[in-house]
């Protein structure tokens, strides 16, 4: 007879979920905390994004709906000043501020589509924006330069890490084809004034 593991991946995505929500964690580095706070060794079977991204809903649905809600609109409002300031170079939301899961201890995450990368960089150093170089993913999921600026977001009374994304316009394309879960990947400023104007709709109703 088989015997059922002590600690499931859902158990496990729980857990991640409580780090990512009220840590601010990533992903990998929450999946992985998870596992040392539940006592597992060895090769355990992690629960795959789409699986943490449900528990991460599921734990604000139940412990910060509305704490959430009001961060995740300030995010949001933040990341369209920036793609306004930065609209030359065709700035694209993602991540959890795009798709709704994001707290207060979130980063912003925009992907910059440029017909010279360089070119995000050198209207930054025009405008006086400290900024610092580095690495992160790409849309395919590559490495790919980035630029990361510490921003005030006033609705949060807190700085905030916006992280620019480098890709090349070409790239624009491919970046917008569904995900595995069949949504869009990340949205343009049209796209985020869309989902401010749908909850204030929503927030109407109620």
């Amino acid at each position: 007879m088989s015997v059922a593991p002590l600690h499931p991946a859902a158990d496990i995505a729980a857990a991640a979920a409580r780090l990512v929500v009220d840590e601010g964690l990533d992903y990998a580095s929450a999946k992985r905390q998870a596992v040392r706070r539940l006592g597992l060794a060895g090769r355990v079977d992690l629960p795959d994004n789409a699986v943490l991204e449900a528990a991460i809903r599921e734990h604000i649905a139940v412990f910060c709906p509305e704490e959430q809600a009001l961060a995740l609109r300030a995010l949001r409002e933040l990341a369209l000043l920036w793609m306004e300031r930065l609209r030359e170079f065709r700035p694209h939301l993602t991540g959890p501020v795009w798709h709704g899961t994001a707290t207060a201890h979130t980063d912003v995450l925009l992907h910059l589509f440029c017909d010279d990368p360089k070119g995000a960089e050198w209207t930054l150093l025009d405008r006086g924006v400290a900024y610092q170089t580095g690495q992160a993913p790409g849309w395919r999921g590559d490495i790919a330069e980035s630029l990361t600026l510490r921003v005030r977001c006033d609705a949060l009374q807190s700085w905030v890490m916006l992280h620019l994304v480098l890709h090349d316009l070409d790239d624009l394309r491919g970046a917008l084809q569904p995900d595995g879960q069949g949504r869009r990947p990340r949205g343009d400023a049209a796209a985020v004034r869309s989902l401010l104007a749908r909850n204030d709709l929503k927030d109407e109703k109620t």
